[in-house]
């Protein structure tokens, strides 16, 4: 039996469980043990389950220990992802995509895989995401909070708490290119896209119960403000606070203090 860690430090923001754990590997094999416990229990519940993934090096432990979880009957799971760039060859490592099929998907098989194509009309592309989003009731979303406080790619110039839109194009917030060179994902500033498509924040936050991994110091003040600042979209992640069932899952390092 997986033995969970306990935290060091643990409390509530308004409804968001914050979870303090002494390092990231630690942190993200603990969001994994409970999310595939949370799977497991679901999987009992119903027929299947619909899961909603992250892309993102903050990520990368979590995802591992996912992978190792047994258990998990992965063909009764549907898998999305929440963003992807706008113009990026097929098969190029930097696509969201593709750093899913490498971490998870083709490693554990999900019975169903819905990808972002960001090669297609962005708008047409939205739209068919959308539906197959829309289909059923999301189980379960595993994100993760950009270094100026966005979730998927809803930066602060872009973030909607009322977006009538499931899925949307933006322009990225130089801020959020900038990270992307910051977790070694591009060389250079230039080489960053500067659009993409992402499930905006309605979307995201109708799913049953959210799990948010969020280590390293680069994230200290984004983790602060996500805590403390007003409810607004110039911290998007705010809104995490306002959502029924989620946990917020952060290191010394991210938390700071």
């Amino acid at each position: 039996m997986t033995i969970v860690s306990k935290p060091e430090r643990s409390f509530n923001a308004e409804k968001l469980k914050v979870r303090v754990y002494s390092d990231r590997r630690t942190l993200g094999e603990t969001a994994a043990i409970e999310a595939a416990e949370a799977i497991r229990s679901r999987l009992k519940e119903r027929e299947g389950v619909r899961i909603v993934f992250a892309a993102a090096p903050s990520q990368n432990e979590f995802l591992e220990q996912l992978c190792r979880e047994k258990g998990i009957d992965w063909k009764r799971v549907t898998a999305f992802h929440m963003d992807e760039y706008i113009g990026l060859p097929q098969q190029s490592p930097q696509r969201f995509s593709e750093f899913l099929k490498r971490s998870i998907f083709d490693r554990v098989n999900p019975g169903t895989v819905h990808l972002i194509d960001g090669a297609e009309e962005a708008e047409a592309e939205c739209r068919r995401y959308a539906g197959l989003l829309q289909e059923a009731e999301i189980d379960f979303v595993f994100l993760g909070i950009g270094e100026n406080g966005h979730l998927a790619f809803n930066d602060p110039p872009v973030a909607d708490f009322a977006d009538p839109y499931p899925v949307k194009p933006v322009l990225l917030d130089e801020a959020c290119r900038r990270q992307q060179v910051n977790d070694g994902c591009f060389p250079d500033l230039d080489s960053v896209p500067t659009h993409a498509l992402t499930l905006t924040i309605p979307m995201l936050l109708s799913a049953s119960r959210l799990f948010c991994m969020v280590p390293g110091p680069t994230k200290k003040q984004a983790v602060l403000d996500t805590l403390t600042s007003p409810l607004s979209p110039a911290c998007p992640a705010t809104i995490l606070r306002t959502h029924p069932d989620c946990t917020l899952y952060v290191d010394k390092d991210s938390f700071g203090r």
